[in-house]
Formats: structure tokens, sequence, C-alpha cells
């Protein structure tokens, strides 16, 4: 059974591992290349995460052009009771003005939309997709406190914002008694360790636990992408690469070939392994699981339940390794600025 974690600095316990339903729907330009699963097809894969002790199902309003967000709602229909719903909105949704962002138009008539589509009364963690820099942050905060007060929203989270961005937010909230972000939706992968420098520190600091989106490197950790190889068939990296986190081949690859040496060692399959190192990072309160079918959600459901040892987590480390921008290279490389601010982002669990 998957663990549960604290969601940040809140009462809320979320499984460690969480199911996105991106896959959901099949329409739209982009998010329809992710999948077309139906509702018969979603409540099968809902049953298989429940038994798992997978709770939290994330979505949003763009993810198929809504549909995402429809068929999530028919297939939790009945135990709405046993789930944790994650949705976000913020991205544009039409070519109208106030189609995107984060107004407090836009907020309200987008909470109101999505309880529609999922057919629920209220929203476990309700996310912006992204920080919209048109809008006043008191008027972003203002009006989310708001839609929390009326029983629409039960907690607040932030996706995609870079680090002043969140604590410009956190700090508003702060100065006006307003309910303040414990999630931060967050690209992190074993060739995507960005989030270390600033955003992991930072949620640390205030309690926003991570809640990671695309752990395998937007489908490059699969165990499907090698050394020289062409990209197999079926791959969504045909259709969807130039929208997702780039990596340079050299990097990707270094940590292809410890994947596969783990997996040798251990057992377990290359995605797995992935996720599996993820959970240990400090701060991830849940990692964001995909899946297209049965067979593939059940694989993902693997990396929880074991743990890697220390050497073999080293290994990983020093393969997904990046050198420190400025102005953290100086911490990294400097002992007397070591000592001043220890590299938190290495070790640990948890916030």
């Amino acid at each position: 059974m998957v663990e549960y974690r604290r969601l940040g600095s809140s009462g809320l316990h979320v499984p460690a591992l969480s199911f996105g339903a991106g896959t959901f729907g099949g329409a739209g330009p982009l998010f329809g290349n992710w999948g077309s699963t139906d509702a018969r097809e979603a409540r099968r894969l809902v049953d298989v995460c429940l038994d798992a002790g997978i709770t939290m199902f994330d979505t949003a309003d763009v993810y198929s052009d809504g549909a995402s967000e429809t068929v999530l709602g028919q297939a939790i229909r009945g135990r709405r009771d046993a789930v944790l719903i994650s949705t976000k909105s913020g991205l544009p949704t039409g070519d109208g003005p106030n189609d995107a962002g984060t107004s407090r138009a836009r907020l309200i008539r987008s909470v109101d939309a999505a309880l529609r589509r999922l057919g629920t009364e209220y929203i476990d963690l309700y996310q912006l997709h992204a920080f919209d820099a048109g809008t006043p942050v008191e008027e972003v905060v203002g009006t989310l406190d708001d839609l929390v007060t009326a029983g629409k929203i039960r907690y607040l989270g932030a996706s995609n914002f870079s680090g002043w961005q969140l604590m410009q937010s956190l700090a508003v909230a702060d100065r006006d008694r307003r309910r303040r972000y414990v999630a931060h939706q967050v690209y992190y992968s074993l060739v995507g360790r960005d989030y270390e420098w600033e955003l992991l520190p930072l949620g640390r600091d205030q309690g926003v636990g991570a809640v990671v989106w695309s752990p395998l490197g937007w489908g490059r950790l699969t165990g499907r992408v090698r050394r020289g190889a062409p990209l197999p068939d079926g791959s969504r990296l045909h259709a969807t690469a130039e929208f997702g986190p780039p990596v340079d081949d050299e990097r990707l690859f270094a940590v292809v070939d410890v994947l596969d040496e783990l997996a040798a060692e251990t057992g377990k399959a290359v995605p797995q392994i992935a996720v599996n190192w993820l959970l240990r990072r400090p701060t991830v309160a849940s990692v964001i699981i995909g899946a297209r079918n049965e067979e593939q959600l059940r694989q993902n459901i693997g990396a929880v339940g074991w743990a890697l040892t220390p050497e073999q987590v080293g290994r990983l480390d020093a393969a997904s390794a990046r050198p420190a921008p400025y102005p953290y290279f100086p911490y990294e490389r400097q002992e007397g600025f070591a000592r001043l601010n220890p590299p938190l982002h290495r070790t640990g669990a948890g916030l």
C-alpha cells in the first residue's frame, strides 16, 4: 500500500503517489496526444488506484479541453468521499481577453466550471497552473481565500512558479492574513533537477510541499529510450517532445545507463527506480504517475514498497548532477560559503 505524507505544513495527508488524469478525454491539439481514456476505462484505473491506496487524482481545465475533468468526475461518481481531487486553472482556454490568467473574474468562473465538470461541490486541492504577471498578487490571493471561505476549495497550491513568484505570493498572503499555498506542483526528475536549487529550499523553509509532475522526464525514463537507438513506435515523444522540459542527450543517456545497471541489480523496472529515487527527495509530498492502461498503472505502482540502497542512490545522484548555477555555485565549491549555507537539497526527506 502507498504511504501517506503531510502536504506541506497543512494538516492534509496525501498519498506518496497520485494519479494524473491527463490521459482522460483525448481532445485538444496538445493534451489530446496524452491518451483518450473514456469513463469506463477511467473507472477501472480508479479502482486499481484505490486498491493500492492512491486516493489523489490530478487534472486541469486545459487537459483535453475540460474533458479530463468530466471523465474523472464520472469515474469517481458514488465514491467522492474516498478520493482527493486536485485540479488547476490559469492557462488559456479560449481566445477571449478573460479566457486566460488568474483575475478574480476568471478564477471564480474557472472554479465553478470545474465543479460542474467534476460533478462535485468542492475541490480538495486547487492550483494555479502558472503565475499571472498581469494580475495583482493581492487580487489572486484574496480571490482564492474567498473561494476557500465559500467552501468551493479546501487547500491552495501553485504550479510552475519561480522562487520569487512563490515567495511574493506567500508574503502577501501572510501580510493580508489570507490562506497561503501549501503545495507547489513542479517538474522534477532525474534528468530535470532544477527544482533543487531554489524551490526546494523555499518549500522546506515555508512549508510548501512538492507535488511532482512528469517524474519520468517527459517519457524519457520509461526504459524504452536507449543510447544510439531511435525512439520506439508509440512513444508520445514523437508528438510532444518540443513542448516538454529539455534535456541534452549525453546527460539523459548517462542517467539511463545507471538506471539499467540498477534494474539488473534490483529486479525493478527503470521507471520504478526513477520514481523511487524521487520519493526520497526533501519536500516531496506526492509524485504524479500516469497510465494509459492498467498494465502501465500497475507497473508504476511498483515504485513503492521498497528502497534503493544509499550506494545506489549515490550513483543516480552522480549521474544526474549538474553544475550549480549562479548564485549557488560558490556554496557548492568554496568551504566558506558552504559553512554558511549547507546544501540542504542533497539529503533528507520530507519537509
